[in-house]
């Protein structure tokens, strides 16, 4: 089950995170989660939304940089120890954890945490093996 992910290059100077927020808002695209990494010149913000295909439009027609990557979404039980057996069942399994962010759930007691990994299947696979919740893009929106 994978998720599908926005990723945008966003130049790091004021105003520009507020452009590419505002062209979603615009659009009518909701944003439920998201990460920005950056570097001193321009950073990567990454985004789960309402609706990936219009996002991507939108911001395309605004002239902004975008890619669609698919992660894997994850419900963990907010308790200590729960994200470092995720990180452990899947290092087990020889994937490798390219990024990850979590975000808040209306499930009380549980936070989703957003992954990016080699193979989505195997990694889908081996969590819900070892009774982790996979979680889809309709959990989210």
């Amino acid at each position: 089950m994978a998720i599908q992910q926005i990723s945008v290059f966003v130049e790091n100077k004021p105003g520009r995170l507020a452009e590419i927020t505002g062209h979603l808002a615009e659009g009518g695209v909701s944003i439920r989660a998201f990460s920005i990494a950056d570097t001193t010149d321009f950073g990567i913000l990454r985004l789960i939304v309402s609706d990936t295909q219009k996002a991507a439009d939108v911001l395309k027609a605004a002239g902004v940089a975008v890619s669609i990557t698919e992660v894997v979404g994850i419900s963990i039980p907010d308790v200590t120890g729960s994200f470092a057996h995720v990180v452990k069942v899947l290092a087990d399994a020889g994937e490798n954890i390219e990024y990850a962010y979590a975000f808040l759930t209306p499930e009380e007691g549980h936070a989703y945490v957003i992954v990016r990994v080699d193979d989505n299947a195997k990694a889908s696979a081996v969590l819900q093996k070892n009774d982790i919740q996979v979680i889809d893009e309709a959990t989210i929106l």
